[in-house]
């Protein structure tokens, strides 16, 4: 079962490091990856292993469990106050985006904090942890949570370098028979997938600007059908034209720095890929009509004055199953997509 989301229920953490934002989004520029040179003694004396080039587990169990409560904490405090600063290091990419935009949002309407505040909660926690060489490095925690339903969560958790806290840079919630079987090595690690591979049916590289694509195109057969792709295009057209409203939609790619896409093969030889993008819908009203009174979490993103037209700007982050080269041409299956405004302009 696919499932789509519009805007993010629970809320995630941030602190010193803003979500890595671009610039159109939240004016937010991307931090530079480092790399790191680890010591270590062996018996014949020093010995320098680089990280840039070492494959090595991207985190330790310990380690990510510590981190997935930093974040949980963090997230909850900022959504109990509303105040964007109290989880900004703790997300980044798609989600830090519209983490940010929604805590903006909400201390507008309540600056006083949230008055629906729930902590958000995870058990039955289960982590992938993939080896790799260099950075960036980054794992999935794979559980249970007291907010969506029975949906598992799946938060990817990254970072730049050693020296920085673990950050969410996606999150989807699957149902738990959508989550798939991992290729694992005999310690339990998993398999990362490049973003340039050609094991896959389509790179994980090209993913954001293919989705731009098929969506502007109005379709194709690089995805299979479904609610966010097939179904998707034709909502649009549907809604395209009503009656005194034009609705305009523009997609854009967003695959870049802490955007990137991030995948894990699975143990049918494809893998599971979450990749970012970028969308617009502009509603022009005709002359004589008004464009339909927008909510209050709209108005607080909104700039300008809505006069005949308005222009919506979202973030959204996918879940993809990417079949291997070689098996039948199903195209690539959505599994989630959540989605969630970030600015708004009147005009």
């Amino acid at each position: 079962m696919s499932r789509v989301s519009r805007g993010l229920g629970p809320r995630s953490p941030h602190t010193p490091r803003r979500p890595r934002t671009p610039r159109s989004l939240l004016g937010r520029s991307a931090l530079a990856a480092v790399s790191v040179t680890v010591l270590s003694l062996a018996a014949s004396g020093c010995v320098v292993v680089h990280g840039e080039r070492e494959v090595l587990p991207a985190a330790t169990p310990t380690e990510a469990a510590e981190a997935l409560k930093d974040f949980t904490a963090a997230y909850n405090e900022a959504d109990r106050t509303y105040d964007r600063a109290r989880d900004a290091d703790y997300v980044t990419g798609a989600l830090g985006a519209i983490d940010a935009a929604r805590l903006d949002a909400g201390h507008e309407i309540n600056p006083s904090g949230n008055p629906s505040y729930v902590p958000l909660e995870f058990t039955d926690t289960r982590f992938t942890i993939p080896k790799k060489a260099g950075w960036p490095r980054w794992f999935v925690a794979n559980a249970d949570a007291n907010k969506g339903d029975d949906a598992r969560w799946l938060l990817v958790f990254t970072r730049s370098n050693v020296a920085e806290p673990w950050a969410v840079a996606y999150l989807t919630l699957l149902d738990p028979d959508d989550v798939p079987a991992f290729r694992t090595d005999k310690d339990g690690l998993a398999e990362p997938v490049t973003a340039n591979s050609a094991e896959l049916a389509v790179a994980p590289k090209d993913l954001s600007k293919d989705y731009a694509t098929f969506l502007g195109n109005g379709g194709g057969d690089v995805f299979a059908p479904g609610v966010h792709t097939s179904g998707w295009v034709a909502q649009r057209k549907k809604s395209a034209i009503k009656p005194g409203l034009v609705t305009q939609y523009i997609d854009e790619p967003l695959g870049k720095g802490d955007f990137a896409p991030l995948g894990l093969r699975t143990a049918d030889g494809g893998a599971l890929v979450f990749f970012a993008t970028h969308h617009y819908e502009k509603q022009t009203a005709a002359q004589g009509t008004s464009i339909p009174a927008p909510g209050d979490s709209v108005l607080a993103l909104t700039t300008g004055e809505i006069k005949q037209s308005l222009t919506l700007e979202f973030v959204s982050n996918q879940a993809v199953l990417d079949p291997g080269r070689g098996a039948p041409n199903k195209g690539v299956e959505f599994l989630s997509r959540i989605q969630g405004l970030t600015a708004a302009r009147g005009e």
